[in-house]
């Protein structure tokens, strides 16, 4: 009831920019810097999302202090420009931010940033790191343990253990968190599979794109999807029931489970047969 909460929550005041720092690209570097230092599963998705909510904020901050300053709004290219100076430091900071909230694991130290960050040819120092550090911290008001897609589908298989759902518990779990990342990385793609299934039309308008972002960005629906379409893949004989259960534990109609499975599966297998 609170992650449902938390999430619907979230997606009454999403922002209009919301996903625009989610790229494959971006996404790949968090997970694989996250890899690289042996950080939680967990980790990865908080960065993503720090990274996201601090990148649009401080976008905000720099049209409206621009606009302030010089009597009008900075045009996009300007704001680019200054983004793109220190969008890998602050990257960096929210792996580094991340990894703290983390308690069963190592925290990425300042020397350990400092290193990855000399080896891709950036000259940062021990100051710039904890100033980035402090600048993430103070655009996010401190709100930084932020629930992540993975605890919305820990908990969702915890439930439906508990009310009886009988699947293999372990590989599940692995399996759910292979497609997760899978998600995040093919992210556009699935969305737009699911958005074209939604509207039945091949080529959305952009109000409905922008409706739609309500959907890519809701948790729940997310491991919702991710679960049912790991039990297909591992269990199809207990698919029906677990979607079932799914769709009583969150409400989330049976429907929309199966196109976002399919939307999934599709990808996966890079076929457009139904």
């Amino acid at each position: 009831v609170h992650l449902a909460t938390e999430n619907e929550q979230y997606l009454s005041e999403l922002p209009e920019q919301a996903g625009r720092f989610k790229e494959t690209r971006i996404v790949e570097f968090i997970f694989l810097l996250s890899e690289k230092w042996h950080l939680d599963q967990s980790t990865r998705y908080q960065a993503v999302e720090l990274l996201e909510r601090f990148m649009i904020k401080q976008v905000k901050q720099m049209c409206d202090d621009r606009g302030s300053t010089q009597g009008q709004r900075s045009s996009w290219s300007c704001v680019t420009d200054q983004i793109t100076n220190t969008f890998v430091l602050r990257l960096v900071s929210c792996v580094q931010l991340a990894s703290k909230l983390s308690l069963h694991y190592s925290r990425v130290t300042s020397d350990t940033a400092l290193t990855f960050l000399q080896s891709i040819k950036y000259s940062y120092t021990k100051q710039e790191l904890l100033e980035s550090e402090l600048a993430v911290l103070n655009t996010l008001q401190f709100h930084i343990n932020v629930s992540t897609p993975l605890a919305y589908v820990e908990l969702l298989l915890e439930v439906l253990g508990y009310n009886g759902c009988l699947l293999p518990a372990k590989p599940l779990h692995q399996l759910c968190v292979q497609l997760l990342d899978f998600c995040y990385l093919t992210r556009e793609t699935i969305y737009d599979t699911l958005l074209k299934i939604a509207i039945e039309n091949s080529t959305p308008s952009k109000l409905q794109i922008a409706k739609f972002l309500t959907v890519k960005e809701d948790f729940m629906l997310l491991a919702v999807g991710v679960i049912s379409t790991g039990v297909f893949i591992l269990s199809p004989g207990h698919w029906e029931q677990a979607v079932e259960h799914l769709n009583c534990i969150t409400g989330i109609t049976p429907q929309s489970i199966l196109e976002f499975s399919y939307a999934v599966v599709r990808r996966i297998v890079g076929s457009t047969t139904p």
